[in-house]
């Protein structure tokens, strides 16, 4: 078993054993104990009664925070012509085509958070797969990466957009936020969060759904949440 810090170890002493905490109560406790000396990401894990080896059982999508995560992230967009300059006027931090393409596959660049492509460059695109596919970063239809309205996508990314997919075990992990954010901020991103993951159980999943979540700080413990108090 990994070894934890003191400060973890003292944070998870506040956390009552056996104890389901309502989300509010479960944020507010977050919030207290959380032991590190930066504004730390706020982590939501979600366990689900699929299985991830069917594809009619994966769960991907993307939601927009109401509230953002707390963190500014740098896009790269795909296009040409009017779609490049719509992009870059939308506030996409690298605007590109082959010239792009080649500077990752070249040089290794990979200083942006999310990638979008308009359909008609995803031939080119489609070149990096190997590359950026494991790191996440593929744009994809499902997530709204792949598409011609290039200004909401850029805008929406910039807004608080985030991305879910279901891991091997079965589980989603996402962030809803920093530990700066009010309670009442977090509740709002989580809530959002849920609502999307249960709008999109596939139709094969039989049982139950919901089946854990966990709250922690990115150096904190987890705290176990009420599933049914979470939309």
């Amino acid at each position: 078993m990994p070894k934890h810090g003191k400060k973890f170890l003292n944070a998870a002493k506040e956390i009552e054993r056996g104890v389901i905490y309502e989300p509010a109560d479960a944020l507010e406790l977050l919030k207290k104990i959380a032991p590190g000396k930066f504004d730390e990401t706020v982590e939501v894990a979600v366990r689900l009664g699929v299985d991830p080896r069917h594809a009619d059982q994966q769960v991907r999508g993307a939601v927009v925070l109401p509230h953002g995560t707390g963190k500014t992230r740098t896009v790269l967009v795909f296009a040409k012509g009017d779609k490049a300059k719509e992009a870059e006027e939308a506030g996409a931090d690298f605007v590109g085509a082959e010239d792009m393409v080649a500077k990752i596959q070249q040089e290794g660049w990979l200083a942006f958070d999310v990638a979008i492509a308009t359909p008609d460059m995803m031939g080119t695109v489609g070149k990096l797969g190997r590359v950026l596919g494991p790191r996440g970063l593929m744009p994809n239809p499902k997530t709204g990466t792949v598409t011609f309205d290039i200004a909401k996508a850029v805008q929406e990314v910039k807004a608080g957009k985030i991305e879910y997919r279901v891991d091997k075990a079965g589980s989603i992990h996402a962030p809803i936020g920093k530990v700066s954010f009010s309670t009442e901020k977090l509740l709002e991103n989580l809530s959002t969060l849920m609502d999307a993951l249960i709008r999109a159980k596939p139709v094969a999943a039989k049982g139950q759904y919901l089946k854990g979540i966990a709250l922690s700080s990115t150096m904190g413990p987890g705290i176990k949440v009420n599933t049914q108090k979470v939309t």
